[in-house]
């Protein structure tokens, strides 16, 4: 039977490149990969309508925010067998602990914290960008804006797609939460990317349980099964020792990687330039 390792890989939602072609990241760097967790939910395009229900449905009247995309999800976990595996997991977490609402924050934790919600019979407290929280006693049911303390001395599990550093939870979730007079005394994430979130959290008073880590083993269980390469895997392991050198070392064998990115335009093009402008490309200070 198939694990979330396999269905990271089949969904996409661990991405690695070909070895030529690394990623370019926002940050103007390259990279062997990309992490999207919402994919689980069965595939890039189902994980895109998902994204565009909840954008329009925030937009929209939020007391209905729930109502809008809980359709969606339900078909999903019916029909989906990778999003299936993942909210069980989830659920089967969830009932090892104590707490009394499950929250989500906009946008990904919608995929992972609506369903167990509904499974576990839990109200649900959606948190959006803008700091408007709303509570819906069942997923079902309308919902009500929150106002301050108004549920003081509950506790909440937060529900997330992935934790990297956490600082989605120190800015706003933790203490949008604490707003409503409540605390997150534990938090379930389908990922952990293994820097530093695991502490940052514990510092706050938070327990965390995922139940994938971002680390070398992942990709050599997935060389294992035929999934990856060895060179992809062995491209992976240089760019987890050192991220920079690695790249460098990437431009230094292509040494006309830069110029043919610059040359297509667009994205490319701004990721080089950007590249060049911090000094991540040896022997170029101006593009």
């Amino acid at each position: 039977m198939p694990t979330i390792h396999d269905y990271l890989f089949a969904t996409n939602a661990v991405r690695v490149s070909d070895p030529e072609k690394p990623f370019w990241y926002a940050s103007g760097t390259l990279g062997p990969f990309y992490v999207n967790t919402h994919f689980l939910i069965e595939s890039e395009d189902k994980a895109n309508q998902l994204l565009a229900l909840i954008e329009g449905a925030a937009a929209g009247d939020r007391t209905d925010f729930l109502n809008a995309i809980f359709p969606f999800i339900k078909n999903q976990y019916e029909t989906s067998e990778s999003y299936k595996t993942v909210i069980d997991l989830i659920v089967s977490k969830a009932k090892e602990l104590d707490f009394d609402y499950i929250s989500g924050g906009e946008r990904r934790d919608f995929f992972f914290s609506v369903m167990p919600a509904y499974i576990l019979g839990k109200p649900h407290v959606s948190i959006f960008k803008d700091g408007e929280t709303y509570y819906s006693e069942t997923v079902e049911s309308k919902a009500s804006k929150v106002e301050k303390d108004a549920l003081s001395g509950k506790k909440a599990l937060h529900i997330a797609d992935l934790i990297t550093e956490a600082s989605s939870y120190t800015k706003a979730w933790i203490p949008s939460i604490r707003n409503l007079g409540s605390e997150i005394t534990d938090t379930i994430a389908v990922i952990n990317r293994l820097q530093g979130g695991e502490e940052n959290l514990k510092k706050e008073g938070v327990s965390m349980y995922t139940f994938a880590n971002i680390e070398l083993s992942l990709f050599d269980d997935a060389v294992e099964k035929g999934v990856l390469s060895v060179a992809q895997r062995d491209m992976v392991a240089q760019f987890m020792k050192d991220p920079i050198e690695y790249m460098k070392a990437f431009l230094v064998a292509h040494p006309s990687f830069i110029d043919d990115q610059i040359a297509l335009g667009g994205k490319p093009q701004q990721r080089a330039e950007l590249a060049i402008s911090r000094g991540y490309v040896p022997g170029r200070t101006e593009v």
